[in-house]
């Protein structure tokens, strides 16, 4: 009988291109659970197949220690149920077997770039999307705010995590998350992934405008005209994947005042006032610039503030020069 089994394993890890580990694990799950059904078992059994003949446990926690205790069952019996789990539980298994494993496989892909069709939006706006052999998961709260998912669709999306929830695992796929940003300026400027040029820190209003803050290795080499390329040869692609966010790319120095006049671009910086004690800083902008520093909601000044680290006060430069004679 195990002899019989034995084969079946090569047999189907062969047409199933599988681990023989993974084919063995699901068919010991086959047994055991045609053995708790004939049974009418509620404990957790654990089966072994020995040249012996097949074994089969009860499995029972003793304070921290795991106990093992022999089934009472002829190996007339055990072959019985076997050859009857074999048929009838086993594919079942094995299907979640593969499952399993194809969701572990995207373990490793854990922040990088997937591709996947949308198959269905759910209720509640959560996204199902089909990457081969699993299903992921594209939250409502990981999506671009004005993007709208049709069925079929082919979308791309940053693999955020693979966890297990409720005894199943789940993909969260991400579409708002810095690093799908990264990955996809990686994926267009090899002068980035190769290292040449640092991305020191990135920071997004989805859909909106993202603010990217980046070093080249060589002083010579300008990172900001590299990773925007001829006629935003480079830069345009990404922003048209990211629902035409707009991509500020900021040339960092070690120079604060310099640093904060960039990370307001594209409006003009004519003045800063820093004030380290409160890590802030009073800027000054021609009046009619006003609204394209700050930005729509706000979303400018606000993104600025996070990639420089310091509090930004705009004003015009009326009242900057206002709030200088008051000093």
């Amino acid at each position: 009988m195990v002899k019989n089994l034995k084969k079946l394993i090569e047999q189907v890890a062969k047409e199933k291109n599988l681990p023989e580990w993974i084919v063995e694990g699901a068919l010991k799950n086959a047994i055991a659970l045609a053995v708790k059904k004939d049974r009418r078992l509620k404990e957790h059994l654990q089966v072994e197949l020995l040249e012996e003949g097949i074994k089969v446990y009860i499995v029972k926690r003793n304070n921290s220690e795991t106990v093992r205790l022999p089934l009472d069952i002829s190996t007339e019996d055990v072959n019985r149920i076997a050859a009857y789990a074999a048929k009838e539980e086993f594919l079942k298994e094995l299907e979640k077997a593969e499952e399993e494993r194809g969701y572990l496989e995207f373990v490793e892909q854990e922040g990088e770039i997937t591709v996947g069709i949308v198959r269905r939006v759910l209720e509640n706006g959560d996204v199902l999307v089909d990457l081969g052999r699993v299903m992921g998961v594209l939250p409502k709260r990981e999506q671009i705010p004005k993007e709208s998912y049709r069925q079929g669709e082919r979308i791309k999306a940053l693999v955020l995590e693979v966890r297990k929830h409720r005894g199943r695992y789940e993909i969260i796929l991400s579409r708002t998350h810095p690093k799908f940003l990264r990955k996809l300026l990686e994926a267009e400027v090899p002068e980035i992934k190769s290292g040449e040029i640092e991305i020191k820190a990135i920071t997004r209003e989805p859909g909106e405008r993202a603010k990217v803050l980046v070093h080249a290795k060589d002083m010579k080499m300008d990172p900001v005209g590299v990773i925007v390329g001829l006629r935003g040869s480079r830069i345009n692609p990404i922003s048209k994947e990211l629902s035409g966010e707009k991509i500020d790319v900021i040339r960092w120095t070690e120079n604060v005042e310099e640093l904060i006049k960039k990370s307001l671009s594209p409006a003009p910086v004519t003045k800063v006032r820093l004030i380290p004690k409160d890590k802030r800083a009073e800027v000054a902008v021609p009046k009619e610039k006003l609204s394209l520093a700050i930005g729509k909601h706000g979303v400018n000044v606000k993104l600025a503030n996070r990639i420089t680290g310091w509090y930004i006060d705009v004003l015009s430069e009326e009242d900057f020069e206002k709030l200088s004679a008051l000093r």
